[in-house]
């Protein structure tokens, strides 16, 4: 009887192994699902830094999904192309399930990046502004009249007993706001911490308050419908898991996630000073204080609910369990 020889046999397998490892990332490349993810302003900004790197470094596609990142008219907005299906799931802040619910859209928040808050308070260091009770009649920039950053400060000043009208807070957009504020045409802006360093550098001496120490506003938060969560809760679990993946990331590594984010957003190529400075205060004002990362906090969602209410930004309450869901970060 012929026997196979033994050479030709080792030359068998080897081949084999060859076109299953090429065939192997073809395979993985047909199951992996595409999403679309839809941010409220551009994927390359500081305030996404978790989302970029669980883009740069795979964890998406460790999931098995294929995510494109696209970009609506701030939160609102995503919530109201989430919940008419246009999306699978989307960002805005924690609050904006409040919001939305108000219009009729069905989405609930299912994740919320950090224990701190989105807003913070920024003031000229030096001038005597110790928090929102020393705002009154001075000037103060905010985004826009329809975003949180308005509604926090709103919040922020109600703290103190002062009112919008105590204040002359102008919409400036998200130059003018710290444009102004660095040119002294501004006492304070309350924002994000990234504008903050960008006053910095325009020359401004900054003094920055946590914006949750006056007023329980929350960080970004993943949204998605109450369709998608009931449908297809292990595309939400898969999104949830990778995003908070880099979140968890810059909390244990700090600056040294700023190579792979400028990867991922090469507009920043050669900026990584900056970076690591918004970096550092995104995890300080905003990233820290989560037990459970990821987890909502439904008082806290509650009594930004019953400011809202009391400011006519909504017009009733919404039940709390309709407008957050912990069940993928457990």
């Amino acid at each position: 009887m012929n026997r196979f020889p033994r050479r030709n046999f080792l030359a068998a397998a080897v081949a084999a192994a060859a076109i299953s490892l090429c065939a192997a990332p073809a395979q993985a490349q047909q199951k992996m699902e595409e999403v679309n993810y839809l941010l409220p302003a551009p994927s390359f900004l500081p305030a996404f830094i978790p989302w970029v790197l669980a883009q740069q470094r795979g964890y998406y596609a460790q999931e098995g999904l294929k995510v494109t990142f696209q970009v609506g008219k701030g939160g609102v907005d995503v919530a109201k192309q989430v919940g008419a299906g246009n999306a699978a799931i989307g960002g805005g802040l924690g609050d904006t399930p409040i919001i939305a619910r108000a219009q009729g859209i069905p989405v609930k928040a299912v994740a919320v990046l950090g224990g701190g808050s989105m807003t913070n308070l920024v003031v000229h260091d030096g001038q005597g502004l110790t928090g929102p009770k020393d705002l009154k009649g001075k000037t103060i920039t905010v985004l826009a009249y329809q975003d949180t950053t308005f509604f926090s400060l709103l919040g922020m000043l109600a703290s103190a007993g002062l009112s919008k009208g105590d204040a002359d807070i102008q919409a400036a957009g998200p130059t003018g706001i710290w444009q102004q504020f660095a040119a002294n045409k501004a006492a304070a802006f309350a924002g994000p911490v990234d504008w903050a360093v960008n006053a910095k550098d325009a020359g401004a001496k900054i003094k920055i308050y946590r914006g949750d120490s006056y007023f329980p506003s929350m960080a970004q938060a993943i949204i998605a419908s109450d369709e998608m969560i009931q449908k297809r809760p292990d595309l939400i679990r898969k999104l949830v898991k990778a995003t908070l993946r880099g979140l968890d990331d810059v909390l244990k590594q700090g600056k040294g996630v700023v190579p792979d984010y400028i990867a991922g957003a090469p507009n920043f190529k050669g900026k990584d000073i900056f970076l690591e400075e918004v970096v550092a205060l995104y995890t300080e004002y905003t990233y820290k204080g989560q037990k459970v990362l990821g987890q909502m906090d439904a008082d806290r969602l509650a009594k930004v609910q019953k400011f809202y209410v009391s400011q006519n930004i909504v017009p009733k309450e919404t039940a709390i369990a309709e407008l957050f869901t912990n069940q993928f970060v457990q």
